[in-house]
């Protein structure tokens, strides 16, 4: 019940409105939140301790977000059933935080510029994964890949609107939907913790790597 209540939300609401949440999110992610560093901070890090070798930096970062997805799954998770619909709405957000900070840090090192919207959208795009990017283009929901979105003549706002829709449907799905689906290891709080941190940290890897083969260096690292 309690994943068939939130899995429309998001999808229910008006595209302009689930735009705005996630350029929020994404504004947030690239620029930083006071103790929460933006990603240009966290790609020009990684990139100075793995001595400006760009490859490794962007491994680093993936593997760092992928530790702290899955630590944000685990805590949000403890409260078992009896907190879920509580916890689940900030674990979507919590995630999408922090995969949109791994996408555009990666994006940056690779000589993005996170300031172009066209880049913003296709980072945003990067969260909906290989899978569903490949099946929303087929069905004709998306007009091309993230790499195609972030390098394209112009800026297409509408298409904020469908990616940020979609991406709220399918994070929702992933976090919601899957972990829901277990449901005895959901009924025992730290059993769900250590399920919840597994998915967000699995999800994270994917979208990561997914991040990396998508966007190419634009100039040579």
């Amino acid at each position: 019940m309690v994943a068939r209540g939130l899995a429309p939300m998001v999808r229910q609401m008006a595209p302009r409105a689930a735009a705005g949440l996630f350029r929020s999110v994404l504004d947030a992610a690239i620029d930083g939140r006071g103790r929460f560093p933006g990603a240009i901070a966290v790609a020009d890090r990684h990139l100075s301790r793995a001595d400006g070798n760009h490859v490794m930096a962007a491994n680093d970062i993936v593997e760092q977000h992928v530790r702290l997805a899955g630590a944000q799954g685990f805590v949000t998770s403890l409260g078992g059933f009896a907190v879920m619909a509580v916890a689940l709405p900030a674990n979507v957000t919590g995630l999408a935080v922090l995969q949109s900070r791994m996408v555009a840090a990666i994006a940056h090192l690779r000589a993005y510029d996170l300031s172009d919207p066209r880049v913003r959208t296709a980072v945003t795009a990067c969260l909906l994964g290989e899978d569903a990017i490949d099946e929303l283009i087929t069905k004709g929901a998306l007009p091309a890949t993230p790499l195609a979105i972030a390098t394209a003549p112009v800026h297409d706002p509408t298409l904020d609107n469908r990616v940020a829709a979609e991406l709220g449907t399918i994070l929702t799905a992933r976090v919601g939907g899957k972990r829901l689906g277990l449901t005895v290891s959901r009924r025992i709080p730290l059993v769900g913790g250590g399920v919840g941190a597994v998915v967000d940290a699995v999800s994270t890897y994917r979208v990561g790597r997914y991040a990396q083969g998508e966007l190419p260096p634009r100039r040579s690292v």
